[in-house]
């Protein structure tokens, strides 16, 4: 694939990673969502760096010690490894594409 945006998935019950670039402490995936969001009793607590930028969609986005902020296409962020966060909500009635880097 040299197009982040052909073959999008189609609707989906779960969100679609797409793992684009993996090397020693680096991975880049495109994320497609439809709707998902993180449940509250299982957010993410990853040992490692991720910086995410939204492509296409919507999204809201809940990182402790920050709170929650909505995301639209261009907007970008570092969540410092160890820092809990979760997806709140995307856009349901389009996909929203994610570009993720995961580093360190």
């Amino acid at each position: 694939m040299s197009n982040l945006f052909d073959n999008l998935p189609i609707r989906a019950d779960n969100e679609d990673c797409l793992e684009l670039l993996a090397r020693p402490g680096l991975r880049i995936e495109r994320i497609v969502s439809f709707g998902h969001s993180t449940p509250a009793d299982a957010p993410y607590d990853q040992d490692h760096d991720e910086w995410v930028l939204l492509l296409r969609g919507s999204a809201s986005l809940w990182i402790d010690g920050d709170g929650e902020r909505d995301l639209r296409p261009g907007d970008h962020l570092l969540i410092p490894a160890r820092r809990v966060h979760r997806v709140t909500r995307t856009a349901q009635n389009e996909p929203t594409v994610w570009l993720a880097i995961h580093f360190g």
